[in-house]
């Protein structure tokens, strides 16, 4: 899924490096006619490492970077130099990226820390020299080892959005408005489907300096799971959050419907979703009076709490980040 310059997903080819293969050499000095063998090691190859950084939140910049290969160790010398090993590349990705194989879809690392480091694919090692094979009955072994193969494959990085909060509602629930309220962040906003297309993440402040961080994720229709309205693309950023905040429109037609239609797109491409502590807001509740609001009180899931919030007028704002703080606490 891509936006502007918000980059979730990438596929890349990438190739470690081969280690160098031992040396084979002896000893040949003016005085020393016979010395013995003396060939270095092979150095290794380079490797691709992940590295968290807690400064990005996307990927675009491995985009364009469609190969990446890393340097092959050097051949092993005489005199039992060692050959250099090949460079590694670093590769930082934002925190929540998983890293999988292209063809098994296998997931190979999660990178949730910022520092965090793991060897993606490792370099061949360096073939052992001659002087290795040395033994009271062979003491001259022309064999040296060769260095090992190089690792490669096609890969995907995947980034899945980390917040506290996570938004969960259809196209024009007013989950982008509701963002730009409690937060500094400024999301597109319009009376159109889908306006927002990528996640959005702002800081929520709270009382003595204390705050969340809420994602407002693209609108999810009935079918997402399979991927109808890049559904999938928009759910895995759901499954990064620790609380569902579920907005439904007061003007919805169902708005218990509503709710069960959103809660079973969750169930079916994650059932584990459902795990998470859920709060439910009835937005754009200046439209409705206090007897609106008491009919409606009877219609809604009894399993879930609710609030009305406004958007427009502030209504319930204050409620609503209380709410959200007790439960993230």
């Amino acid at each position: 899924m891509e936006g502007g310059n918000f980059v979730d997903y990438v596929k890349i080819f990438c190739r470690s490096g081969k280690g160098g293969s031992g040396s084979s050499s002896f000893r040949r000095e003016k005085y020393v006619p016979l010395g013995g063998p003396n060939g270095g090691d092979g150095g290794r190859g380079g490797h691709i490492i992940l590295k968290g950084n807690k400064q990005l939140w996307t990927l675009l910049h491995l985009k364009y970077r469609k190969h990446i290969h890393a340097d092959d160790g050097m051949k092993g010398a005489a005199q039992l130099c060692t050959g250099a090993s090949g460079k590694d590349i670093i590769l930082e990705v934002p925190l929540g990226t998983i890293a999988k194989n292209a063809e098994t879809g296998e997931k190979e690392a999660e990178i949730l820390e910022d520092g965090q480091e793991y060897i993606w694919l490792p370099g061949g090692r360096g073939g052992l020299g001659n002087n290795h094979f040395k033994t009271a009955t062979n003491q001259a072994p022309t064999y040296a080892q060769p260095g090992e193969p190089c690792v490669e494959g096609w890969k995907i990085l995947e980034l899945k959005v980390l917040a506290d909060v996570g938004l969960v509602g259809f196209p024009n629930a007013g989950k982008s408005t509701l963002l730009s309220v409690v937060s500094a962040a400024k999301p597109e906003i319009a009376d159109y489907p889908f306006t927002t297309l990528v996640p959005n993440l702002g800081m929520v402040p709270f009382r003595d300096h204390r705050s969340f961080v809420m994602a407002d994720i693209p609108g999810i229709i009935e079918g997402a799971h399979k991927g109808k309205g890049l559904g999938d693309r928009f759910l895995r950023h759901i499954e990064r959050n620790s609380v569902l905040l579920f907005l439904v429109p007061a003007d919805s037609k169902d708005i218990k419907k509503e709710y069960k239609i959103l809660e079973k797109e969750l169930k079916l491409y994650n059932p584990e979703l459902l795990q998470k502590d859920r709060l439910l807001a009835i937005s754009k509740s200046d439209m409705l009076d206090e007897e609106l609001k008491g009919l409606i009180k009877k219609e809604l899931p009894k399993k879930v709490d609710h609030i009305f919030i406004s958007s427009l007028t502030g209504e319930g704002i204050v409620e609503l980040k209380d709410k959200l703080w007790k439960i993230l606490n």
